[in-house]
């Protein structure tokens, strides 16, 4: 099982891809180590060919979002809203934190 810097709920801006989706800020939805993806709330935008399975479920053509390769994404750290690295601060008693490279705030 490989490690991924982001977690689920994090806020991340996108670093390549095409100029409409090119540095837009969005947060995890989803993650998948295995894969290395992530899937980014309002990012990777898909249209996807539906067929209600049930009363009251939507069908026909929706928006939804795609995954997105985990190295193609940079955390945004929510004290400086600047992108940046993770580091890690491990104390004492043996905890570990995530922490901004940049500010060194703790997340």
């Amino acid at each position: 099982m490989n490690k991924l810097h982001v977690k689920v709920g994090d806020t991340v801006i996108l670093l390549t891809g095409d100029d409409k989706d090119l540095g837009k800020k969005g947060k995890v939805l989803e993650v998948s180590p295995k894969e290395g993806k992530v899937i980014v709330e309002g990012l990777n935008m898909v249209k996807k060919h539906v067929k209600p399975r049930k009363a009251g479920d939507p069908s026909g053509i929706i928006d939804t979002e795609s995954a997105i390769l985990a190295c193609k994404v940079q955390v945004v750290c929510p004290k400086c809203n600047k992108p940046t690295r993770i580091g890690h601060k491990i104390y004492a008693d043996g905890k570990k934190d995530r922490m901004c490279k940049k500010c060194g705030e703790t997340f």
